[in-house]
């Protein structure tokens, strides 16, 4: 290493000494070229398959372009392909080989089968692209476009499979903003649609790089008279490109963009070297960099003024004190043309060496170094979505004795005024997060990370999600400061991860004192697929059931469809439990369920069944998205009531009456309010409750387990059991969780503000029906929800 490190030094020494090149009078002296070119390595290691439809034959494409030019002039080339680890050759899952389309300078991997869910299928290549820089007087100011294309044929036997000229299934789109093109090193997972759910784990690497050294002119006529003429025209020209090629200030700027990706290249690279404790011996190449470079700059009439430089002190550490001072460029213009050029290739030399290094290393330590970036881009998720989040913390009443005691909507004021107080809360929900949607237009985003353009594209039609978070009113003998302390502690390590004193976050590690055994329920085998998906992707050791025991049963008695479920989740616990204690110990159990809609109904009339008794004790967490909890009380939408009181007349369904609470002349005996009385809540860790305000099927309140404005002024009977319903309710969900009663439940209400124009004028969106469904259709607010606080998923 050592030996090449000279050489590569030397060789540039050599350049810079050599003043004329010996030739044939009719030979043309090859043009030096000074330029750059954006270097972008795409690592493809696992397809893994979350919910693909179809059987068949899968493939890859992968192409570049610049955001601002044209898709043919303007992509990516590629110009290496590494196969870093070796395929299984004797599967018949896979065939052909890789290739690159000259068509379009797009790279297609080998086509593989997947013939059934949770397959995977490692890959393990490494595609780099060139990205041509000639347009830019120097670091590039147009982000590039990363494109993955899933490419579909069906299993046919004797037909070969060529897919460059077929449609692609489904794409998913990456920006890498101008930021991140001095240098980035990132975990980018690919997971194309809710259609086409699957997990590409992608890393992407990038830096800047010198171009090609030379560019060789035509071959010559060997006529002395025509040779002549075409040498000294080729001599004019060589000139003539140089001076276009190379002015100063442009020489200026592409000497500063390499000394900041190589700087950039080497401070990530000693960032993974540690973070996967492998050593990268480049302790030599370091001393050696700058003191090279500023023995040259010596060499010349004019002396470069170094910041910090001593008297030839040397640097032999992975710290980056650059002796060179890139704030100002002042040093560089006391360079001639000549020494910038120089300088200019010095660098790229060293880049190139740097490069092919880290991707050396890179594919040396691949697992690592993906686990890594996997771990920092999980932890990085929070702060980028942030955007579209909106986080607020409120104290949850002692006891609700009217409706305007829940001051959940607008907790950051202890003092609110009467009007706020008399208007709708989920208009008050609906105009907050409009506001913050209206700000989102005004934000300039280009952060230094890889954006997904699935959320980027378009960030007004983003959905805004308001979070609450709800506590536990404090105990008179708690001071404020000690109760704030207490709030904030758990706040933070839910967030971030329990931490010990020494900041080393703590994991539960199912390999130390027996497995873990987690089952997820979700009330629908098909409606809950996207929200299953995110959760497999959190925890893929989770064991999913998709409950299947009323589907086409919903019209009857929720305490029939809840036996059946309760049923259906018994067995289902048995045999994973059986299967699992084979293989040892159980440390753990946790059971967590979800639900949407009137399945949330279904769900807690199971829990209240006595078949769950035994399974209580293991309750963890539980999502309701746009749950009717308080039933039908106090709708508001007069169109969806209006609606609901023909169905009773036309079809008398008993889960209609249940759910308006007209299945009993005297509302204490009616199925909601003996559904509130019964523990259903108590036993989970975690409780999340899902609304959104511009859902017109389920009363925003119900969905909430809040109070509402026309309940706090009735003083009929029905108020009276209203607030019954939601104290019972409440009172399950306050203090702590019964099995940790050292553990402070997490109750989180999380309001959806999807982007009505999408909807436009139809019917779903004139009766409230456009936002109950999208819960089911888009799975962006669940990856802001379950991402940011993946320990309640895990």
């Amino acid at each position: 290493m050592l030996k090449r490190l000279g050489w590569l030094i030397g060789l540039s020494q050599r350049s810079r000494q050599t003043k004329t090149l010996d030739a044939h009078p009719y030979v043309a002296k090859p043009v030096l070229m000074v330029d750059t070119v954006q270097e972008i390595a795409v690592y493809i290691h696992r397809f893994h398959n979350l919910d693909l439809f179809q059987q068949g034959w899968y493939q890859i494409k992968i192409s570049m372009r610049w955001e601002d030019g044209d898709n043919n002039k303007s992509c990516g080339i590629p110009s290496r392909v590494v196969q870093y680890e070796a395929l299984d050759s004797s599967s018949n899952d896979s065939s052909g080989v890789w290739k690159i389309d000259d068509k379009d300078n797009s790279f297609l991997t080998q086509p593989f089968r997947i013939k059934y869910a949770r397959q995977d299928v490692r890959l393990c290549m490494m595609v780099s692209f060139t990205m041509p820089l000639q347009r830019y007087e120097g670091p590039a100011t147009s982000a590039v476009i990363l494109r993955f294309e899933l490419l579909y044929s069906p299993i046919v036997e004797n037909i070969s499979l060529t897919h460059s000229d077929d449609s692609p299934a489904s794409v998913h789109d990456f920006r890498i903003p101008p930021k991140a093109l001095s240098g980035v090193h990132s975990y980018c997972p690919v997971h194309f649609d809710t259609f086409h759910a699957v997990l590409i784990d992608v890393s992407v690497h990038v830096s800047v790089m010198k171009s090609a050294s030379y560019k060789r002119p035509a071959v010559l006529s060997s006529d002395a008279s025509s040779g002549k003429s075409l040498a000294s025209g080729s001599s004019q020209s060589s000139k003539k490109a140089f001076a276009q090629i190379a002015p100063a200030d442009k020489l200026v700027s592409f000497v500063k963009a390499l000394l900041g990706a190589r700087d950039t290249l080497l401070e990530e690279m000693q960032k993974l070297s540690k973070a996967i404790d492998q050593t990268i011996d480049l302790s030599e190449f370091v001393s050696t960099m700058d003191k090279t470079l500023l023995s040259d700059s010596a060499s010349t009439e004019k002396t470069v003024a170094v910041e910090g430089s001593g008297q030839g002190k040397q640097q032999n550490n992975l710290e980056l004190k650059t002796s060179l001072d890139l704030e100002s460029d002042d040093w560089l213009h006391n360079f001639s043309k000549e020494h910038l050029s120089r300088t200019f290739h010095l660098l790229g030399t060293q880049l190139h060496y740097l490069w092919n290094t880290f991707l050396t290393f890179h594919r040396d330590n691949n697992t690592k170094i993906l686990e890594h970036l996997r771990d920092t881009w999980t932890k990085d998720r929070r702060a980028e979505w942030s955007i579209w989040m909106v986080y607020s913390k409120v104290e949850m009443p002692h006891h609700f004795i009217s409706g305007v005691d829940d001051t959940s909507n607008h907790s950051s004021h202890k003092r609110v005024t009467s009007a706020l107080k008399l208007s709708d809360p989920a208009q008050v929900a609906a105009t907050r997060a409009e506001l913050h949607r209206r700000s989102i237009a005004q934000m300039r985003i280009n952060n230094r990370t890889v954006q997904d353009m699935h959320i980027f594209g378009d960030p007004m039609r983003v959905p805004i999600v308001i979070i609450e978070r709800v506590w536990n009113a404090p105990r008179r003998t708690f001071s404020e400061n000690s109760y704030m302390r207490h709030v904030d502690k758990i706040d933070s390590s839910l967030l971030n991860g329990h931490d010990d004193e020494s900041g080393t976050r703590k994991h539960n590690n199912s390999q130390h004192g027996g497995r873990e055994l987690k089952i997820v329920v979700f009330g629908h085998h098909l409606d809950l697929r996207l929200i299953r998906n995110q959760w497999l992707l959190i925890d893929p050791k989770i064991e999913c059931l998709m409950s299947e025991a009323n589907e086409d049963k919903t019209h009857g008695d929720f305490r029939e469809m809840g036996q059946r479920l309760a049923q259906e989740v018994v067995s289902f616990f048995k045999r994973k439990m059986d299967k699992h204690s084979r293989y040892g110990r159980l440390k753990k159990v946790k059971l967590s369920f979800v639900g949407h809609s009137i399945g949330n109904v279904i769900i807690r009339t199971a829990l209240a069944d006595s078949l769950m008794d035994p399974y209580r004790k293991y309750l963890h967490t539980y999502i309701s998205l746009s749950g009717p909890h308080l039933g039908y009380l106090y709708s508001s939408n007069s169109l969806f009531n209006s609606g609901l009181w023909l169905l009773k007349k036309l079809k008398s369904t008993q889960v209609i009456h249940q759910l308006t609470l007209t299945d009993d002349p005297d509302l204490q005996n009616t199925f909601f309010y003996k559904l509130c009385k019964q523990k259903t809540l108590d036993g989970f860790k975690n409780i999340i409750l899902l609304s959104s305000p511009q859902d017109g099927y389920v009363p925003y309140h119900s969905a909430r387990i809040q109070s509402c404005q026309p309940a706090s002024f009735d003083n009929s009977k029905r108020g009276v059991v209203f607030l019954e319903m939601l104290n019972n309710c409440m009172d399950q969900i306050r203090g702590p969780s019964p099995e940790t009663p050292h553990h402070q439940r997490v109750f989180m209400r999380c309001d959806v503000n999807f982007d009505t124009t999408l909807y436009g004028r139809n019917l779903n969106s004139f009766i409230g029906r456009a936002a109950h469904i999208e819960f089911l259709e888009s799975d962006i607010f669940a990856r802001f929800i379950m991402w940011s606080f993946q320990d309640l998923f895990r």
